[in-house]
């Protein structure tokens, strides 16, 4: 019963405008913006500097912390030396932004092998961007399992040495391209 009336007062799905991975001096390290609010890579490096100079002295290490900001929540998790950050529309439910935010933090964590810190985010970037892209799609939450996340971005990451029949379509045209390009050069 809560739920339809959620759902009747609100137009659409929850929708997500921002996440943000950011270092311990708030550089950019990965970011997906899903809104127009933010026209500019100025306008993004500005809300980003001043998301970061918001949330630094709070200690968001244990659990998430919620913050309202320039008419947005922002949910946050601090990792040794990474910040993450998910944001919406000051009518977006905090609860939903908080179980999209753990279960990136979660996937990241798995495919980082727990040791989630600066260094080895930039190492494997690849594989941050892939979470990002099986989490939410043009702002619409799809996915907010950790395991389920990782799983579909380790598939994405197989190597080429994997059998044609546990590769993805696209790995295996990329695959057959790099064989014939070995070939005709010969």
């Amino acid at each position: 019963m809560a739920w339809s009336f959620y759902w009747n007062n609100h137009d659409t799905c929850p929708t997500i405008k921002s996440i943000l991975v950011l270092d311990s001096e708030g550089k950019r390290i990965a970011v997906k913006y899903y809104s127009d609010d933010w026209p500019t890579n100025s306008a993004k490096s500005a809300f980003e500097k001043s998301v970061f100079t918001k949330t630094q002295k709070t200690n968001a290490r244990s659990e998430a912390e919620i913050a309202m900001f320039d008419n947005n929540i922002v949910v946050y998790k601090f990792i040794q030396d990474l910040h993450f950050f998910v944001t919406g529309g000051d009518d977006e439910n905090e609860i939903i932004m908080a179980t999209v935010l753990q279960g990136f933090v979660d996937a990241v964590s798995l495919l980082l092998r727990n040791n989630v810190d600066k260094m080895e985010a930039l190492e494997n970037l690849d594989l941050i961007l892939l979470c990002l892209d099986e989490i939410v799609d043009g702002g619409m939450v799809l996915e907010t399992d950790g395991s389920i996340i990782a799983g579909k971005v380790s598939s994405h990451s197989m190597d080429d040495a994997s059998p044609l029949a546990e590769q993805t379509i696209s790995q295996a045209l990329a695959t057959a391209r790099e064989h014939l390009t070995r070939s005709l050069l010969r």
